[in-house]
């Protein structure tokens, strides 16, 4: 039904499409999949898709010859290298659930469209490599997920190298993220020893088989630890290990709470191997039985019910060039609330402006297909060349407006080129394309001037991947020019401009964002600091969120 022509719903109208909107929000899992670089958070993520019936064939980013392509890296600049560089949409169908899947850049580089990608989901699985523990990005990604509660599912990847010993790792995750972790799948010996999983929550043994290059599904044998076939393919040693450790975790991890998980107060751990599918379907069933569906959002005004008559939504990326044979823009949008059906007339907060998109498409990384119908929880990509930017909100209700999402300040700076005069059509054409994706922040300086904005990035990777794309999509040369800027910090002062360029440090400039709000521009650290030591009125925020 569309609501936004409907001019009278009856109560049992009204009944029936709640009912939908409930019964469709509780098969939706809407989640990320977050690591630090080389955990194996991409061959996952194939794995994933294999097991949910989504790739008839895995493909892996190790892989010799003829590689195959991984779904979720599509960019050429990803095959090349090896790295997810853009986060991606999976949506595929497993059982009687509608899985929304978004692979996340791993590289710190990209931690800001990492963030985005956050705030559009309702779950993660933190993949932690086995042999090295918790790395640095890893932890980051977690604090960002602990602000926001979001329920969190490890996953210990590569067992089938040598790795840390498994108590090791489970103690080293409650002490380092403060996190209480419940062993669900313990692992049945590690390296080339490494043979299955024991499910405790089931008290099943899962052994293992592997199978060429870990493209199709890994035969699965179930049985009883008492089972004289486990004894027969674990060592003596690793069995009565694993049954000494098994002994030790129910008597000190207790039972275990879904509540605690959905909480964000717990983490179930899965031990695996995501490149020889080892314990991958254990992960899936398990995230998708002790996970939740989508909850509801807070707006400006409040909390938005799922079932809310009006559809509502936000933008959290936006993406050119999927189709590069029709140089389209893909927007996409988390579904907040109510039911989206194709066609309808919404509203587009930020603008001001009633809009109707009709190209809506369900996204399966490059590929798509028509969208008829999305309820909360889905992710959905319109094409369309309408004013889109990240945090935008979409709704029936002209009145809803969510929350803006917030942006940080930037480490690296430069100005960006135009390399060949012959080229500039394109170049421009390409630049002001990849800027209304955000992948780098615009400043504008107030001296010296320039025609040229500053282009803003949390690293270095970000401008060369901007260099890249002006190339490969655009056919466009680029060059950039380093800039002595290393911190920027968005301010609130009542002194004038004049005042305020007097009161600078050496080698400190003022600007302004897209948006208006000045800023300014530091050399390093040392010179913020003295800055707030001789301006204790002048408040500075890293981002602009943070301001009053």
């Amino acid at each position: 039904m569309d609501i936004s022509t409907q001019t009278v719903i009856t109560d049992t109208e009204l009944k029936s499409m709640s009912e939908e909107i409930r019964r469709e929000v509780s098969r939706r899992r809407t989640f990320a999949i977050i690591s630090h670089p080389d955990a194996g958070k991409t061959t996952l993520t194939e794995k994933l898709l294999l097991y949910g019936g989504a790739l008839d064939l895995a493909g892996s980013v190790t892989a010799k010859k003829r590689q195959r392509e991984t779904a979720s890296d599509w960019m050429e600049l990803e095959k090349k290298r090896g790295i997810s560089i853009s986060s991606t949409v999976l949506q595929f169908d497993y059982e009687n659930y509608r899985l929304n899947l978004l692979d996340t850049p791993g590289h710190k580089d990209f931690s800001e469209d990492t963030y985005r990608v956050l705030m559009a989901v309702d779950a993660v699985i933190m993949v932690i490599d086995a042999g090295k523990g918790i790395e640095s990005q890893t932890r980051k990604l977690f604090e960002i997920c602990r602000k926001r509660g979001i329920p969190i599912f490890t996953f210990m990847n590569k067992l089938d190298r040598p790795s840390m010993a498994p108590l090791e790792l489970i103690d080293q995750l409650e002490k380092v993220l403060n996190l209480h972790a419940f062993p669900v799948a313990w692992p049945l010996g590690n390296g080339q020893n490494f043979k299955g999983a024991y499910d405790r929550l089931r008290k099943e043994v899962h052994l293992f088989e592997r199978v060429p290059g870990g493209a199709y599904k890994a035969p699965v044998s179930i049985r009883d630890i008492r089972d004289p076939l486990v004894k027969d393919t674990l060592s003596e040693q690793t069995y009565n290990e694993v049954v000494e450790e098994i002994a030790i975790l129910d008597g000190a991890h207790g039972g275990f709470d879904r509540d605690a998980v959905l909480q964000g107060k717990a983490t179930p751990v899965f031990f695996g191997s995501a490149a020889n599918n080892f314990g991958v379907e254990l992960l899936l069933r398990g995230f998708l039985e002790y996970s939740s569906g989508p909850a509801p959002r807070n707006a400006i005004s409040g909390l938005i019910p799922l079932d809310n008559l009006h559809f509502s939504g936000f933008v959290f990326k936006v993406q050119t060039n999927m189709n590069p044979l029709h140089r389209d823009r893909m927007v996409f949008v988390r579904v907040c609330s109510g039911r989206f059906s194709r066609d309808i007339t919404m509203h587009h907060a930020r603008i001001g402006k009633e809009i109707r998109l009709s190209s809506c498409h369900n996204v399966f990384g490059r590929n798509r297909e028509i969208a008829g119908e999305a309820y909360p929880g889905d992710i959905i990509g319109f094409v369309t060349r309408a004013d889109f930017r990240v945090g935008d909100t979409i709704s029936t209700d002209p009145d809803l407006v969510f929350e803006e999402i917030p942006r940080f300040a930037p480490e690296c700076f430069t100005f960006l080129h135009n390399s060949l005069a012959s080229g500039y059509k394109s170049f421009r054409k390409g630049v002001d394309h990849l800027l209304a994706e955000d992948i780098v922040q615009v400043f504008h300086l107030q001296e010296p001037k320039s025609s040229l904005p500053l282009l803003g990035a949390v690293g270095p990777l970000q401008f060369e991947v901007m260099q890249y794309r002006l190339k490969d999509e655009y056919g466009a040369e680029s060059r950039l020019e380093a800039t002595q800027w290393k911190v920027l910090r968005w301010l609130e002062t009542h002194l004038n401009d004049m005042d305020l360029k007097r009161s600078l440090p050496h080698g400190a400039a003022l600007g302004t964002d897209e948006q208006g709000r000045m800023v300014i521009l530091f050399p390093a650290e040392w010179s913020l600091k003295y800055f707030l030591e001789k301006n204790p009125s002048i408040k500075l925020f890293d981002s602009p969120g943070k301001m009053g």
